[in-house]
């Protein structure tokens, strides 16, 4: 039954240099969908870095619904990312897709990105439970809890005892937003394991207006952090401009936070 599943052998407190994921302080992950050139990622970065975030997000490798969508940089895109993180200090978190990428990907990333459609990819799962970088491990858009707290277990019991968990929104019946943010699973899952949990409302909803207050509710029912995303000019974006949120947008959504942070007896280092 789902009240004896337990997750074990993990940390409760993930560690990614100075940045501490799980304990008080409240972790702002933001950045753009994608890596779209040395212009879009530096702007994103030192607006993210300016406004309290600690970690830079962006897609290098990107699974898209269709082969003609924009694929990503690849290895140059990574290289940006890097360059980024050292203009600015922040970490960086990037998607692994494949695992013959794993080893390229892990040579740059801070923390490995786990997305939507991957998180039943066993083979990939098991390997990454071979490396010492942090996982961080999206729902899957179909997939239960139990399946979900399975699917980090593959990768602790094989090793790697990092592992943070991301609420991402999942698919119902309902098409007014992208999926349906599950904010019962963040409350569930804090109250089986003591995983971190991350909140995605960006694609969790689909919809830039919905991303602030879809963030306040994650972290008020008690998600450790949030990921978004912030683009330059969202309207000119590669992938998910709709759902990005613009620099103002972020330092709005930023000081929104600071109050439910207080609330929450979370810290928000601005």
């Amino acid at each position: 039954m789902l009240k004896d599943l337990k997750v074990k052998n993990h940390k409760q407190i993930i560690e990614v240099g100075d940045v501490k994921i799980g304990g008080d302080e409240l972790v702002i992950m933001a950045g753009p969908c994608a890596v779209e050139s040395r212009e879009q990622i530096l702007e994103a970065a030192e607006h993210v870095k300016a406004n309290g975030g600690q970690i830079l997000r962006g897609g290098a490798f990107k699974p898209r619904t269709s082969p003609y969508s924009f694929q990503g940089l690849g290895e140059e895109g990574l290289k940006l990312l890097a360059e980024a993180r050292e203009r600015t200090g922040l970490k960086i978190i990037t998607e692994v897709l494949d695992s013959e990428d794993l080893e390229l990907v892990d040579n740059y990333a801070d923390i490995l990105q786990i997305g939507s459609r991957n998180m039943q990819n066993y083979g990939l799962l098991k390997k990454l439970g071979k490396v010492d970088t942090p996982v961080m491990l999206k729902r899957g858009y179909a997939a239960t809890v139990k399946e979900w707290l399975l699917s980090a277990e593959y990768v602790i019991s094989h090793g790697n005892p990092n592992v943070i968990l991301c609420e991402r929104g999942i698919r119902t019946f309902e098409t007014a937003t992208r999926n349906t943010l599950d904010l019962n699973a963040i409350a569930l899952v804090k109250e089986l394991t003591d995983l971190p949990v991350i909140i995605d409302p960006s694609h969790g909803t689909g919809k830039r207006s919905l991303v602030n207050p879809l963030a306040k509710a994650g972290i008020s029912v008690g998600a450790d952090g949030i990921i978004v995303e912030v683009h330059p000019n969202p309207e000119e974006a590669l992938c998910d401009g709709e759902q990005s949120l613009t620099p103002n947008d972020f330092t709005s959504l930023i000081d929104d936070l600071d109050k439910v942070a207080k609330a929450v007896d979370k810290r928000l280092i601005i």
